[in-house]
């Protein structure tokens, strides 16, 4: 499933929306932190895309189907420009730049290729059963969220 995206920051909610959206009938419900984890990448993403690239974009997603157990979810954001996804540090009080640090803290696998004329930026996210979780020292139902995110603050909106 894929959304098309103009390069408008307006697009970043409608591509949260979406998101969601495609959760119901997955294996993964609303309110598991996986799911919180998922849209906020999602909203990473399509931000980095729509304001850095000034290109269209198309997000897709792979969810698992109903009563899947143990699974992999597949984002994808591919997009028009040529222009390598360069992590920056931010400082302080600095309103951005914070973005790709929190898909490599989130996420499981992430990284890029060059995809036609452009790019594709693509990360995963494994859902684990609550006996694996418990003994990795995680939560239950989603990624962690901690380490290379500690002390950053952000909103799922």
């Amino acid at each position: 499933m894929q959304l098309e995206i103009r390069p408008d920051p307006a697009e970043v909610g409608r591509a949260r929306r979406w998101a969601r959206a495609r959760l119901a009938g997955s294996a993964i419900a609303a309110d598991e932190p996986l799911a919180e984890t998922l849209i906020l990448i999602v909203s990473e993403l399509v931000t980095n895309a729509v304001v850095h690239t000034g290109c269209p974009a198309v997000l897709r997603l792979c969810l698992p189907q109903a009563a899947a157990g143990e699974a992999t979810v597949r984002l994808e954001v591919t997009d028009g420009s040529t222009r390598a996804p360069v992590p920056r540090w931010a400082d302080g009080d600095d309103t951005g730049g914070r973005g790709l640090a929190l898909v490599d803290g989130l996420a499981d696998r992430w990284g890029w290729s060059r995809e036609g004329a452009g790019k594709r930026i693509w990360c995963e996210l494994d859902r684990r059963d609550a006996t694996r979780q418990a003994a990795a020292g995680r939560p239950a139902g989603g990624t962690a969220m901690y380490g290379a995110c500690e002390g950053l603050a952000y909103e799922a909106v």
